[in-house]
Formats: C-alpha cells, structure tokens, sequence
C-alpha cells in the first residue's frame, strides 16, 4: 500500500471518452485527485460520484482536477456521466493495472465469499507528482467534501 510523501505512481489509461489521461501531464500544473471506487452505476460509488461533481468547479478553483477510477469500460463510464450528469472525468481501467499499482486491488469478503476487488480509496497527487493524501477504505458519504478541504490546504 502507499504512503503519504512517496512519488505518486505515473499512469497512462483511457478516460470516458476514449482518450489518453496520463498523470505526468498534470505534474508542475494542477494537483490531482484519483478516487478508485468498484463500479459504475452502484449505490456508494454513485453517491461519490454525484458528491465530486457538485464540488467540481470547488476542486478546479483550489487547483486540481478529479478523476474517479475503476475496471469498467469507457463506454460504461460515459452511461454513468450521461445517466447522472456528473461533471468529473472517469478512468477505465480495464486491465487493473492502475489498480495495482495504487495498492487498490485487494481481497474483500462479502456475505461470506471471499473475492478480488477494488478497495475505495483515494489519493491526491501535488503538483510535485507526490501522494499528499493517501486512504484506503474510504467511506462515500461525506468523503469529496473532505477532499475538497484537504486539497485547498496543499
């Protein structure tokens, strides 16, 4: 798992609209702040979803962007925009590379069946390219509006 203070791990992945998002481009220019949640178009991740849109323009003026990440498609994160509204960039990260990259890829239990999956976590990047923020188990309500605070103390 990460730390606070390493250098964030670089990326190259697709966002919603199929086009390249790499993490380098950001570096000397906007902090950045990745949430990998587990799927599209569930209860807790919507809730996050919805939570960092309605606070977008708040991320923009404090000097960073959003991303949320997680294994579905493009496609299906461009259903999710389109069927809520929301105002942030999604991340497919199809082969789960970025995932494991962020230490996000883990064993969860759930009614009993042991499983891989993503852990909801988030990070967020400083205009260095180093973790200012690092956690793991994030719970979604309430969480982007904490972000938010974090990032407008960087």
């Amino acid at each position: 798992m990460l730390e606070t203070g390493q250098k964030a791990p670089d990326f190259s992945t697709l966002d919603q609209s199929g086009a390249p998002v790499r993490l380098a481009d950001y570096e000397g220019v906007q902090h950045v702040v990745l949430y990998f949640y587990p799927k599209d178009d569930t209860p807790g991740c919507t809730i996050e979803a919805k939570d960092f849109s309605r606070l977008a323009r708040d991320f923009s003026a404090a000097g960073a962007v959003v991303f949320g990440v997680s294994r579905d498609s493009s496609e299906s994160h461009r259903d999710f925009i389109d069927k809520y509204g929301l105002d942030i960039g999604l991340l497919a990260d199809t082969s789960g590379d970025l995932c494991e990259r962020y230490g996000v890829w883990q064993e969860k239990e759930k009614n009993g069946e042991r499983r891989m999956g993503i852990m909801r976590s988030t990070f967020i990047v400083d205009r260095e390219g180093r973790l200012a923020y690092v956690e793991y188990g994030v719970d979604p309500n309430g969480h982007a509006e904490r972000m938010l605070e974090r990032v407008r103390t960087l």
